[in-house]
């Protein structure tokens, strides 16, 4: 009887054996790939100008990085990502632009896509000279697998001045002495319109710029470029309160904006060049 249980023990350690040798031989194994080449159809200076400004820019291209597993080449959807930034910046800079590819090995910008990207992005002025690095990361799925980093390119651009991307005071027909206000439950004001002045009145900084140091408490607020009158204004681009509240889009004839959650003396910055605006504490 003891040698018969002893035969069947032994039976089912060696089918326990072998099962986990054939999964370990059947388990698919990533081993890496090859960092992506990029690769440009230019080099040198990018052409930038307000006239050709739907023309092609720059056109980028890079290889394939080819992710290998131990059942072979994956056929896995491999994603890019495309990183441009200021020189000298290690592509870490707040403000990097990036652009996510699917399966796609080249990508076109025309020179407005350039230009808005050192604009409205990057934060760049306008008509200045500028040194941009380019980069591409791939990666496999959603969760950045094998991630490789190409090789980077450096590109000399001049930006050049386009349309605000909203109309700020001073330009609107209806309120072109170039004013600007707060106004809000936010504000030690609250929604009475007139609103306090100078305390609720921005600094013009330019003609696309404007700035206020206030205090605000939990709460909603708008812009007015027109004191005491609710027929202009500018809030978010979405329904009321939905905003980022450390800075966002707005636009004309826009919802309630909502503060800050914590009580505060907040810097408040509205760039009618980029139609962002952003709110820090001080």
């Amino acid at each position: 009887m003891k040698s018969m249980f002893k035969s069947l023990l032994l039976a089912c350690l060696a089918a326990v054996f072998f099962t986990g040798c054939e999964k370990d031989e059947n388990r698919v194994v990533f081993e890496g790939g090859t960092e992506p080449v990029l690769s440009a159809n230019r080099t040198g200076t990018i052409p930038m100008s307000y006239i050709t400004r739907f023309d092609e820019a720059i056109t980028l291209s890079w290889t394939n990085p080819d992710y290998m597993f131990n059942t072979g080449v994956s056929s896995q959807d491999v994603n890019y990502l495309i990183e441009i930034d200021t020189a000298g910046a290690d592509f870490s800079s707040p403000n990097i632009k990036r652009v996510a590819i699917s399966k796609n090995l080249s990508i076109t910008f025309t020179q407005s896509d350039i230009n808005d990207i050192l604009l409205n992005q990057l934060a760049l002025e306008a008509d200045h000279n500028y040194s941009v690095e380019m980069r591409v990361i791939a990666a496999l799925g959603n969760n950045n697998v094998g991630r490789l980093v190409s090789n980077t390119l450096g590109f000399a651009v001049r930006t050049y001045s386009i349309p605000p991307k909203v109309t700020p005071p001073g330009t609107a027909p209806d309120y072109a002495d170039g004013k600007l206000f707060l106004v809000g439950n936010a504000t030690p004001g609250g929604w009475s319109n007139p609103v306090p002045v100078p305390s609720q009145q921005f600094a013009r900084i330019s003609a696309t710029l404007y700035e206020l140091t206030v205090q605000l408490n939990p709460g909603s607020y708008l812009f007015l470029p027109i004191n005491g009158f609710w027929g202009a204004k500018y809030g978010g681009l979405g329904a009321n309160n939905t905003n980022n509240p450390a800075g966002d889009d707005f636009k004309p004839e826009g919802g309630d904006m909502i503060a800050p959650a914590v009580s505060g003396l907040y810097k408040i910055t509205v760039d009618f060049q980029r139609g962002k605006f952003t709110v820090v504490l001080q």
